[in-house]
């Protein structure tokens, strides 16, 4: 199998990016297959400039895939005219809760939360603030990636449902059903979204999301030749299916 890099969930955290990217181009040079699992923006400090940064690695020639998140979709839907929300949210919450990160993200494009807004006003500064490159990039960002043994998404597959035929939703936001499924799936399912302390590799999925929203390190791993590494500034170490 050829070798092909993955990045877990980044969050804003742009310095961490690069830090994981470092490690990637040790590995395998400058011409790494690299795909991003999502959730490139929210709750971390610099989410304008992870966009700016892979949409200029991008328009550079890289050879790079770009998922898209659940996050991602909120800010692209936010930006659209009208404003749309999420329905797979709670009625109590939006894009724009704290828990959600939507004020960070804003925040990172010069936007001012110190006094309660209007949503409507909040919406229209954004439009002005935020480069409508980014708006189209998130746009843009696919919902899968395959090659003969993996299949990348951002937070995984409903079981039983045909790869080609998975539903944005659930691959977009699906958790419990996806975890809970302990039998082999078509491909290797490589996903972030579900925050776990380390890479982890459960025989039939692997999860790279290691909670860089939450200031937790950002997890780069490599596949080739039917193992999984996560790499290092010590190099790379391989994990292995959870007993």
């Amino acid at each position: 199998m050829t070798k092909i890099y993955a990045v877990g969930d980044i969050h804003g955290q742009l310095d961490m990016l690069q830090e994981v990217l470092e490690l990637i181009e040790d590995d395998g040079g400058p011409e790494a297959s690299i795909v991003f699992l999502g959730d490139y923006i929210d709750r971390g400090p610099d989410s304008c400039g992870v966009l700016d940064f892979l949409i200029q690695a991008r328009d550079a020639g890289r050879n790079w895939i770009f998922l898209k998140g659940n996050h991602d979709r909120m800010f692209e839907w936010f930006l659209q005219t009208p404003s749309r929300g999420d329905p797979y949210l709670f009625f109590d919450v939006s894009w724009l809760h704290h828990r959600l990160g939507g004020q960070d993200t804003l925040r990172s494009y010069g936007l001012d939360f110190s006094m309660r807004r209007r949503l409507s006003d909040v919406h229209a500064e954004a439009l002005v603030s935020v480069p409508k490159g980014h708006h189209v990039f998130l746009s843009q960002c696919q919902l899968s990636y395959d090659t003969p043994n993996l299949f990348f998404c951002h937070a995984g597959i409903r079981p039983g449902v045909a790869l080609q035929a998975q539903d944005e939703e659930d691959l977009l936001w699906i958790r419990n059903e996806f975890h809970r499924h302990l039998a082999a799936h078509p491909k290797m399912i490589v996903h972030g979204h579900s925050p776990v302390d380390q890479a982890s590799h459960y025989g039939n999925r692997i999860n790279l999301d290691t909670g860089a929203g939450y200031g937790k390190p950002l997890t780069s791993a490599v596949f080739e030749a039917g193992a999984c590494f996560v790499l290092t500034s010590e190099g790379r170490k391989e994990i292995f299916p959870i007993d």
